[in-house]
């Protein structure tokens, strides 16, 4: 079964900044969907904000109140060690003040400063917070940004790229994000709840679709408020992710044939490491797809940089990357799946697990429901 993992911070007080209303409000909003709507497990969300409970589950009971050495030490100590597998899945929601110094981006703590080469010493790199999270072992990372407040120093976040995660940002370089009195969140984090929530045709159960949404919706949000313009943007490393399907339960026949699409691509040009990520992933949304179980024995029969080419690429919709309307009858939801353990679909990837770990040497990298 997909594991699924998730870091909410929220800084309303600053030492050293401008304080902010609902920073906390957004990531606990954050948890609770984390926890009540899309059912990972409570021990699994971690919160960090002005007044949350202590985190018991590295060692002893630590403060969680969002300081540099909190999370320096929560960083540290647990991502030391690899503990989720490919097609496990891991968020990391940040609501507070960011900053753009030296060419680099920084999520800005309680008690960081703003102040020439203290940065550097109060606040943490968002390459850093990447390094650390990608050690966990899942194939899906993804950061969530509502930084960049309405601060009167203009701090701000850049368009850092980070390997291998996909990024999610409140508001564009040399732009501001705002917080609305009446809504009680910021833009960015009310527009991303709503978006998390739809059903239907009109669900955001990929990054493409995510990001789509929040790109019009927060600034129809901010033009409702008055609030100048807040242009969202997404950072996707590799692009394939743009297909990457976030919400399983509510993905479509053509959000797996799009991913199935770029995992055959993948096989052609020869990168037989990122073919194997996607069709994992496909078959963590469709345990019994049968074209995925035969494309991984593909993959694992072959060594890399000598690729077979894939056999009967699957039906598609006319839709682009660039959001164009899609075949309505391609668009219905996936069927239920037998997910019982007798399944065929169960025995198959049990046997193909003892065949790569028996005939290849290989480390087992499949972990999916079925």
């Amino acid at each position: 079964m997909a594991k699924n993992w998730a870091i909410c911070i929220g800084v309303n007080e600053y030492h050293n900044l401008s304080s902010l209303n609902f920073a906390v409000k957004d990531a606990e909003k954050m948890r609770d969907w984390f926890v009540q709507e899309a059912g990972f497990e409570p021990s699994h969300v971690y919160l960090f904000t002005d007044n949350s409970p202590p985190i018991a589950d590295a060692g002893k009971p630590y403060p969680s109140q969002p300081t540099y050495a909190t999370l320096i030490r929560f960083l540290d100590n647990r991502f030391e060690h690899k503990f989720l597998s490919a097609g496990d899945n891991l968020w990391f929601f940040f609501s507070g003040h960011g900053l753009r110094h030296g060419d680099r981006d920084y999520l800005m703590l309680s008690d960081s400063s703003a102040s020439g080469q203290l940065i550097e010493r109060t606040a943490i790199p968002l390459s850093y917070v990447t390094e650390r999270l990608r050690r966990c072992g899942a194939d899906n990372v993804v950061i969530v940004q509502d930084a960049c407040r309405n601060d009167a120093k203009g701090l701000g976040i850049g368009e850092e790229k980070q390997a291998g995660v996909i990024t999610f940002a409140s508001c564009s370089p040399a732009e501001r994000s705002y917080e609305i009195e009446t809504l009680q969140h910021g833009a960015f984090t009310y527009a991303l709840l709503e978006s998390l929530r739809l059903q239907g045709e009109g669900n955001c159960a990929t990054v493409e679709r995510l990001y789509q949404r929040l790109r019009y919706r927060v600034a129809e949000i901010n033009q409702l408020h008055k609030k100048p313009r807040q242009t969202p943007y997404a950072i996707v490393e590799p692009a394939t992710k743009y297909h990457l399907i976030l919400l399983p339960k509510q993905a479509t026949l053509h959000d797996i044939n799009a991913l199935k699409m770029d995992a055959q691509e993948a096989e052609l040009e020869g990168d037989l490491t990122l073919a194997e990520q996607l069709w994992t992933r496909i078959l963590a949304v469709s345990p019994a797809d049968n074209q995925a179980l035969k494309a991984l024995r593909r993959i694992w029969q072959q060594p890399q940089g000598n690729p077979v080419l894939p056999t009967s690429p699957p039906p598609i919709s006319p839709a682009t990357a660039k959001g164009q309307e899609v075949d309505q009858e391609k668009r219905q939801l996936l069927p239920q799946l037998d997910q019982s353990p007798t399944s065929s679909a169960a025995a198959n990837l049990q046997e193909f697990e003892i065949e790569k770990r028996t005939k290849f040497n290989l480390p087992l990298k499949i972990w999916v429901t079925i």
